[in-house]
């Protein structure tokens, strides 16, 4: 069915949401071809893309032809489906509580008992809940960090953890065969919806704390919290509170605002997203700024130092967090010996090698934290090892596998404590991961987010893979060592005349290089926006060094990467 036939199909139906018929009459032939051309598909976090009318918009019959796709394929995995259930949540959007409601009235119509959060909830205590409750599986509606205009859709199977591409493969095949979005029913059975709220919070917050590793560190510092308008308002200040930390929410960043109106951006990966918060911090001398996504699965934090506040990197953070982890494991002597550490092939290698002095395994994933899950899965369904710690360079990590996604409650917990533990040894932050640039090298990271919009996009995000797949470059400053294909499952070492070996990644369309004196880079293109990026990660001796080596990477391959039309 072409686009112009999808718009017809679209126009011609009675009753289709009268703020969608609305803008749908408004659009120009570009932008019918723009919403109408391509369905929004599954990447590393789902369904996400713009609210809107058309079949490559986020709206209520997407969101409906999803989760009918997605209860068929449950279906499929356990004659017990329906009465094991499905929970859901949501997090602040423009039509965050619609898409969850509409969402459980889909599913209970097909029989499934469900488990629907009472109101905004972070990703991580919905894969809690699934867990909680032996769920066979789980919606969260929320499109993360993305802008003010996004919202977005991610399932879970039974373990809490995000489907997987293997079979989210098979739930893409169920909604394929769902032709027509407005003959779903949604109409029956809505006594089989329950509604869950603080029973839960309850549970999930108090194994949250189980992670704590020296609950007698003195807490006498300040520090600020955001959740930038989402989902981490619900408890994430109280859950410090309760551990004894000084917490100060930021107010106009408080309340459950779908316009994001107290924020420049929603993205603590983005300095402004602090700017605020930071003033806050400085009113009131605070020690450590913390800032949660929308969906409060990831945290970004900002360290004062020498009266400045620093942001740190989702590297960074990651980096402080293993080093706290296994130096007081260690010390308290609970640190196991068949201990995993889990990150992907674009994260730093410093938590790698700290992971690696205490004696660690480490595995290497795919980006996308379900992968992280998976394992995390494997380990308890397998007994082959200890799961200690898991991240992500995208500001996501899971100290505990109580949830199966990347958890920012966690995160702010054991960020707060190891800023205790390093004041009492008369050091900020900053001075803290200085300390482990010198006991392991300078790794620095980078990145170049290459927006690419459209179809036009789309095209253009092609030609510059098939380049990187099919070209042999060159680096004048650098030796390219090995490459991974991972669309290709191919390894190729250039030292030992370009031999090639299997990949045992899942099939995905990125690249990797590995370069002389550790150094790599990545390209992927965005499984969640209309973006290519390149990942670089360097060591070097000292910080001017790396930061030097860093420069000069990011300049060569965006050369080439320019070069091509």
């Amino acid at each position: 069915m072409d686009y112009l036939e999808k718009v017809k199909m679209w126009k011609n139906f009675k009753n289709l949401d009268a703020k969608l018929k609305a803008e749908l009459d408004k659009m120009n032939d570009s932008e019918l071809k723009e919403a109408f051309t391509n369905d929004l598909e599954f990447g590393t976090g789902g369904l996400r893309g713009i609210l809107g009318a058309g079949t490559n918009r986020m709206n209520i019959y997407v969101v409906m032809k999803a989760t009918l796709g997605f209860g068929r394929y449950l279906l499929k995995q356990s004659p017990v489906a329906q009465s094991r259930g499905v929970a859901i949540s949501h997090d602040n959007r423009h039509q965050s509580v619609e898409f969850a409601r509409k969402s459980a009235e889909v599913l209970a119509t097909l029989g499934f008992r469900v488990f629907l959060f009472e109101s905004l909830r972070p990703t991580p205590e919905l894969s809690y809940a699934v867990r909680n409750f032996k769920c066979i599986g789980g919606i969260m509606i929320t499109a993360s960090h993305n802008p003010k205009e996004y919202n977005g859709y991610k399932i879970y199977d039974e373990t809490g953890c995000q489907l997987v591409p293997r079979d989210a493969s098979k739930v893409i095949e169920e909604i394929n065969q769902i032709d027509n979005y407005f003959e779903i029913d949604s109409s029956k059975n809505h006594e089989l919806i329950y509604y869950i709220g603080k029973e839960v919070d309850e549970k999930y917050i108090a194994d949250v704390k189980k992670i704590i590793l020296r609950p007698n560190l003195k807490k006498d510092f300040r520090c600020v919290y955001t959740p930038l308008h989402g989902t981490g308002q619900v408890f994430a200040a109280d859950v410090l509170n309760s551990a004894g930390y000084t917490v100060l929410p930021l107010p106009c960043q408080m309340t459950n605002d779908p316009d994001f109106s107290g924020v420049k951006t929603s993205n603590p990966e983005n300095k402004e997203a602090y700017d605020e918060a930071i003033a806050l911090a400085k009113a009131y001398d605070a020690e450590i700024v913390l800032a949660t996504d929308p969906d409060a699965d990831r945290l970004g934090i900002a360290v004062r130092h020498n009266g400045e506040y620093i942001l740190f990197t989702g590297n960074q953070t990651a980096a402080l967090e293993m080093d706290y982890i296994c130096r007081t494991r260690k010390e308290l002597g609970t640190l196991p010996k068949d201990g995993y550490m889990f990150t992907t092939n674009v994260s730093s290698t410093l938590p790698v090698a700290i992971a690696e002095k205490y004696g660690l395994k480490v595995e290497i994933t795919l980006t996308g934290f379900k992968f992280i899950g998976e394992k995390a899965r494997e380990m308890e369904e397998t007994g082959r090892g200890t799961y200690v710690f898991g991240f992500e360079e995208s500001y996501g990590s899971l100290v505990s596998p109580i949830v199966r996604d990347k958890d920012s409650i966690q995160a702010i917990l054991i960020l707060c404590e190891l800023t205790a533990y390093w004041r009492e040894k008369g050091k900020d932050l900053v001075e803290a991961l200085e300390e482990i640039y010198k006991e392991y090298g300078y790794y620095f990271e980078g990145i170049n987010n290459i927006g690419l919009a459209g179809l036009e996009g789309q095209a253009k995000i092609g030609r510059i893979m098939d380049f990187f797949r099919t070209t042999d470059i060159a680096l004048k400053g650098f030796k390219i060592l090995a490459k991974d294909d991972v669309k290709l499952s191919v390894h190729t070492d250039y030292t030992q005349n370009d031999k090639k070996t299997k990949i045992d990644l899942p099939v995905s369309n990125v690249i990797k290089y590995y370069l002389n004196d550790n150094m790599w880079f990545v390209l992927r293109p965005s499984g969640t926006e209309p973006k290519l990026k390149v990942y670089y990660g360097v060591k070097g001796a000292s910080k001017d060094a790396a930061l030097a080596k860093l420069k000069e990477l990011q300049d060569e391959v965006m050369s080439i990467v320019n070069l091509i039309k």
